[in-house]
């Protein structure tokens, strides 16, 4: 699991998601205009947790959907290259050196820290969306192989006290309380929700805001 943060260079002042709109969440004026990297959410995953991050952001701020729909208008109006995946969004941002800011996974974080040094600022949204990264059984390949014990077993490792324990390891938000209470200061407590809560399950958030002619259409061809 992971939460969305940014990465920000020190010339600009991220302080929270408002921050990367002209007028703010609610009409409140954020001074200089920030760019943003996003990487498209029609194509990458990390895009669409990133879009439902901003949506639903505004609306734990108490906004409606018509204020959650401009905030978001107005954020990727922000945005200068939508990259494919979350990956080219990072190179983007950290080694072509586009953009202000980068919005990304937590565990993003630390990936470009090992790999270009501990030169830009992390902040954390006042709330965010909880990222769930999918794992399952393909019954039909695991019966097909024999392996449908084997293949249970380690999906439920990841749950187990030791996967949590690696998941930790690597900068994936731990779900497991005694294991999340362990790295209590790793992962900054941040109030998160998850898509299931403001949007109703992914297939109806991809119906509804990026299926083709769907919101995020409508409000990037604006």
């Amino acid at each position: 699991m992971s939460e969305r943060t940014s990465f920000g260079r020190q010339k600009v002042n991220v302080v929270d998601l408002e921050s990367f709109t002209i007028d703010g969440l609610l009409g409140n004026s954020s001074g200089y205009l920030i760019s943003v990297v996003i990487p498209n959410p029609k194509t990458s995953g990390n895009g669409k947790y990133s879009y439902l991050a901003a949506w639903g952001y505004v609306i734990k701020k108490g906004g409606d959907e018509a204020q959650a729909k401009n905030f978001v208008t107005k954020l990727f109006k922000n945005v200068p290259v939508l990259d494919a995946g979350g990956r080219g969004a990072t190179i983007t941002f950290a080694q072509r050196e586009i953009g202000d800011a980068l919005l990304t996974f937590e565990n993003e974080v630390n990936l470009i820290k090992k790999e270009l040094g501990d030169k830009f600022d992390v902040v954390y949204p006042s709330t965010s969306i909880l990222a769930e990264n999918p794992i399952t059984v393909v019954d039909k390949f695991a019966i097909k192989h024999k392996n449908q014990a084997l293949a249970q077993a380690y999906v439920e490792y990841h749950f187990s006290e030791a996967g949590q324990e690696i998941a930790a390891h690597h900068y994936l938000r731990p779900s497991l309380p005694v294991v999340a209470n362990k790295y209590k200061t790793r992962f900054k407590a941040i109030e998160l929700f998850s898509v299931n809560d403001l949007f109703g399950g992914w297939s109806k958030a991809q119906k509804t805001h990026f299926a083709d002619g769907a919101i995020f259409d409508q409000i990037y061809q604006k």
